[in-house]
């Protein structure tokens, strides 16, 4: 089980990369070398990030990425959110039928505070908290 998948990982790298130069445009290929992310996958992320309003966009010899919104703004849960959906720790392995158990499912009951617990620890974290780490 990942917590964090790679296009979340890569995201948010290159999300605190972008953040460190505040209005400055950073192009593709300035993230490609600092970063090490490979360019088409960073392409999709970042074009999913602008799309999802984490991201503004420029086009041209000029163009390049800066942060839509104030570091402190973007939260950790929400990059997941766009790249892995809402955190869910347990799942009936029949997906397509609701287990009729889940009710009275001692395990279900603890799995949902682990959920809760670490989601709240996870929404705690923004950009502006990652970057006052480094």
């Amino acid at each position: 089980m990942k917590l964090i998948t790679r296009d979340t990982d890569y995201a948010l790298r290159a999300i605190c990369f972008i953040a460190k130069y505040k209005k400055t445009k950073i192009s593709v290929s300035m993230l490609v070398k600092e970063l090490d992310i490979p360019q088409p996958f960073l392409r999709k992320i970042l074009q999913i990030l602008s799309k999802n309003k984490i991201l503004k966009s420029s086009k041209g010899t000029k163009g390049g990425f800066i942060l839509a919104r104030d570091p402190k703004d973007i939260r950790l849960t929400d990059i997941m959110r766009i790249f892995q959906g809402d955190l869910s720790l347990n799942e009936c392995f029949l997906r397509k039928i609701v287990c009729p158990h889940t009710s009275i499912c001692p395990l279900r009951k603890r799995i949902i505070r682990i959920e809760n617990y670490v989601s709240k620890e996870l929404n705690s974290v923004t950009i502006s908290s990652l970057l006052n780490q480094g």
